[in-house]
């Protein structure tokens, strides 16, 4: 055991020192592959954490949301709906909603205003989220302002810094009173945003909607459902982009693997040709082959994943944000909460060092197998 232990030891002396006497060849090839693992984790990464935070916002969100159009627009709905749709069979509660958007043109940011259902902050208060409390600089106790519908600053006192496990949930949340609301937003007494039904057996949704739908022709009902059909088709859009990304990585990676198969340099073959002179057994020479892959492979893998770890989670995945975000870049900026799928990154380690590692073995197996003369003329 220990004699093996040192004849890889020394084999893996020497193939340092061999990878340094060709540094500038090695180190444009560590470049070339960890750029290429770079953009394949923080893909990885980004999509995992993504789909988490979506998971967290579709777990928070009502069964059945009711809206109201006008000629295919959106419109507020009276109040008074809640009474009717209630009485249909199935149906435990129906709540009605206050909230709107508010676009901040100073900072180029959009707020979601809100009045919680249960314990709203007191008239002429806020609580803010973590993401708009960073764009404007406040914290508790200071006093804020907003333009309102008629664009008019109305000052608020600054109450509460919202926490959640995600900062998708709150970033960039502000908790308004109903009171503060309907002043700031001109939505009179007697209407809402939206309303949202609690429903008892879940196989009576399509029911319950066709019964709201008879009663209102102007309502829209929407179901969990279709939320999360929507958020699978914008996804679904965003990862075929990333795909494309993947498949140039991909590409660029069948190019640099095929180039190591098809054969070894001058160089490298004179190499193989004196050690087999001086002794090297043909095994000698594979598990110096064997090292050098894994050397590079590694180091490609162990930099481009933390280079990718750092760019999604500490840097907001800023090379991607304008793609992947797309109209939420006017959006306060978040992070995302970091999550490692150890699947994923062993699927990662096997689609990239293990073919590379296997490549560089298959080369100078040929040439060990060959006389030395024959191999170095």
């Amino acid at each position: 055991m220990a004699n093996m232990i040192e004849r890889h030891r020394h084999i893996l002396d020497f193939t340092l020192a061999a990878l340094l006497r060709r540094k500038g060849k090695n180190g444009g090839l560590v470049l070339v592959y960890t750029l290429i693992i770079f953009v394949l984790a923080s893909v990885l990464f980004f999509t995992e954490a993504i789909k988490r935070e979506a998971t967290l916002v579709l777990h928070e969100s009502p069964e059945i949301i009711v809206q109201r159009t006008q000629a295919g627009r959106y419109q507020t709905i009276p109040a008074s709906w809640c009474e009717e749709i209630g009485r249909i069979n199935g149906v435990t509660s129906v709540q009605p909603r206050l909230w709107g958007y508010h676009y901040d043109r100073t900072r180029r940011a959009n707020y979601t205003f809100m009045v919680p259902a249960q314990a709203p902050p007191q008239p002429g208060h806020v609580d803010l989220g973590s993401g708009v409390a960073r764009v404007l600089g406040a914290d508790i106790g200071d006093t804020i302002a907003f333009a309102g519908h008629d664009g008019v600053p109305r000052a608020y006192t600054v109450g509460t810094l919202l926490e959640s496990e995600s900062q998708l949930l709150t970033a960039d949340v502000v908790l308004i009173s109903e009171r503060d609301y309907r002043d700031f937003s001109g939505i009179p007494a007697g209407q809402a945003t939206d309303l949202v039904l609690q429903v008892r057996n879940p196989r009576e949704y399509a029911t319950v909607v066709e019964k709201i739908t008879g009663m209102h022709h102007d309502a829209r009902p929407i179901l969990r459902s279709e939320i999360q059909r929507t958020y699978d088709a914008v996804f679904g859009w965003r990862s075929g982009l990333m795909i494309v990304i993947y498949s140039g990585a991909a590409l660029a990676f069948l190019i640099l693997s095929w180039d190591k198969a098809t054969g070894l340099s001058a160089e490298e073959r004179t190499e193989i040709g004196i050690l087999k002179a001086v002794g090297w057994d043909t095994s000698d020479i594979l598990l110096m082959k064997f090292w050098e892959g894994a050397v590079i492979s590694l180091t490609a893998f162990l930099a481009g994943t933390i280079f990718a770890y750092i760019h999604v989670f500490f840097t907001s995945s800023a090379l991607f944000a304008p793609v992947l975000k797309g109209w939420s870049t006017l959006y306060p900026s978040f992070r995302l909460m970091p999550v490692l799928d150890l699947r994923q990154g062993a699927a990662l380690f096997f689609l990239t060092v293990v073919p590379y590692t296997v490549t560089t073995i298959v080369p100078s197996w040929r040439a060990a197998t060959i006389d030395p003369d024959r191999v170095m003329r």
